[in-house]
């Protein structure tokens, strides 16, 4: 498969062919696996206290003649503490068992709980380069919602790599048709539900995905640019790829970026 290559004044520059890791078959069951190993590798471990629902002066006796028992009254037989007493009449309340108001829970989650998902090293690979198969079909890209121009899939030519503002690089991707894909990763929105209150109160669209050969300033002269993000060739992932598990992510390729797919052999 042959792509053009479109400099950033818009111009055609010639053809580039793509290296095999493009002709991969399109797996979603496969993406969405090593997507979710790769998100697994971030959670925290967590679990109760030890004592928690324990530090109650209960106790349960099973004998029919203690003074302090269960027997004759018509309860459970379950762990209590005396809530008041007259007398030798003991006016209990239930705790330490799970079904007890302040009582322990039954199964709580363990800090010794493995976390993170495996995932094979040859399937994670397929499933990175199915992801990138998935960037150039134009069909698969419009179904996630992003807003490209007619004649994408296309490559970039390296020189703009070589940009260091900001505002350059909008202009050039406004050129190339993609003020659209802009406007959209501007829009916020707020999260339904409790996440509102722990850090994360609004959500915006993933953009634009610029994948470069090597060190370069744009590395960090697009960092800033709402919804879009920005790495290396070697340094790909498949989260990145297919954000939300999703295929299909609005990919600009430059020229190197694709020479060293194909140099190096990457994921292979």
């Amino acid at each position: 498969m042959k792509l053009t290559i479109i400099g950033k004044d818009q111009h055609k520059k010639g053809e580039k062919q793509l290296p095999s890791q493009f002709n991969e078959e399109y797996r979603p069951d496969l993406i969405r696996r090593a997507v979710h190993a790769l998100q697994s590798l971030r959670m925290h471990r967590y679990g109760s206290a030890l004592l928690a629902g324990m530090r109650s002066s209960s106790r349960v006796s099973k004998r029919r003649r203690n003074w302090r028992g269960c027997y004759g009254f018509g309860i459970s037989r379950v762990n209590r503490k005396v809530l008041s007493r007259r007398g030798t009449r003991m006016f209990w309340v239930g705790a330490f068992t799970p079904q007890t108001t302040g009582g322990r829970r039954a199964h709580p989650p363990k800090v010794e709980k493995q976390l993170d998902k495996k995932i094979n090293v040859k399937e994670r690979r397929k499933a990175i380069r199915s992801a990138i198969s998935a960037t150039v079909v134009k069909s698969l890209v419009q179904e996630r919602g992003h807003h490209v121009p007619e004649n994408y899939p296309f490559i970039i030519s390296s020189d703009v790599e070589t940009l260091e503002k900001t505002k350059d690089i909008k202009e050039t991707l406004s050129k190339l048709g993609f003020s659209e894909e802009l406007d959209r990763s501007l829009v916020k929105s707020v999260r339904a539900g409790i996440g509102k209150r722990r850090g994360r109160r609004y959500k915006k669209k993933k953009g634009i995905l610029v994948v470069v050969g090597d060190k370069c300033p744009l590395l960090k002269s697009a960092q800033n640019i709402s919804g879009i993000d920005i790495v290396e060739a070697r340094s790909l992932n498949v989260e990145l790829l297919a954000p939300g598990a999703m295929a299909g992510r609005v990919t600009l390729w430059t020229e190197k970026a694709i020479d060293a797919l194909e140099k190096e052999k990457l994921f292979q």
